[in-house]
């Protein structure tokens, strides 16, 4: 198990600012693990030692590393010490592929599939792709892990005579990668994102409490010609996940 000391870190504290002590150090923490500075699966090291070398009390120290326990990207470990579980993913709100932003940011994704069938488009999925209701879709769902946890549940609709990946392929590789290849471009996208709390059978889905926040999504992706290829229902991890986005003032 790698260890990888705060001592190789370059922490320090403002005493003359309003900022909570344990807040100033828990930021800065937080920083090493979104640099990577702290890697997943390293020892976080000795509380006391810390302590003493940024002349803050126990209590402050153990506040701020709470803090990111918390925030799920540290977990404390009997008999272990105080661990990196991951960094927090933070995707721009745009038009890209969860799997290629998890893969650019060395977070290592996975996909597990969940299901993969033909059936009757209804409801919100027959509007989304402008379609009749029972007109054949493609169903997949999918679970998408980094480090080898969970953090999203992803249902996608998708019209089967402009694309139908495979079982395989959706195991090793990420929806928009598998459209491009087959000659879709991908134009623009009808987004909203909201949150709700995690059913029972969510939750041990995706490793969370029932009740817990998730982050809830649903997208219709549309080609060069203005046609649906895509109606996705996501949810993500909110511990493990948040959109970012960019917004201008109009004058």
């Amino acid at each position: 198990m790698a260890k990888n000391d705060p001592a190789g870190l370059q922490l320090s504290v403002d005493r003359t600012s309003p900022v909570p002590l344990y807040f100033q150090l828990s930021q800065q923490l937080e920083a090493a693990i979104e640099r990577g500075g702290l890697a997943p699966g390293s020892l976080l090291g000795n509380e006391i030692d810390l302590a003493g070398r940024l002349g803050l009390s126990r209590p402050t120290v153990r506040q701020a590393i709470q803090s990111l326990v918390d925030k799920g990207l540290l977990v404390r470990r009997r008999g272990i010490g105080t661990q990196v579980v991951h960094s927090r993913v933070r995707r721009p709100l745009e038009l890209s592929s969860l799997y290629d932003d998890l893969e650019a940011a060395g977070q290592r994704p996975a996909t597990r599939l969940l299901a993969h069938r033909t059936e009757e488009a209804a409801g919100e999925a027959a509007a989304a792709l402008g379609v009749p209701e029972a007109t054949p879709v493609l169903r997949v769902e999918r679970l998408r892990l980094t480090h080898g946890e969970p953090m999203a549940y992803l249902r996608n609709h998708l019209p089967p005579e402009r694309v139908a990946p495979s079982p395989e392929e959706l195991e090793t590789t990420g929806l928009y990668r598998l459209m491009r290849g087959a000659g879709i471009t991908l134009h623009s996208a009808r987004q909203s994102v909201g949150a709700r709390a995690a059913t029972a059978e969510e939750a041990e889905l995706l490793g969370e409490e029932e009740g817990a926040p998730l982050l809830t999504m649903e997208r219709t992706t549309y080609d060069d010609t203005g046609r649906a290829v895509e109606y996705a229902a996501h949810l993500y991890r909110a511990s493990r996940y948040s959109f970012d986005f960019q917004l201008l003032v109009r004058s």
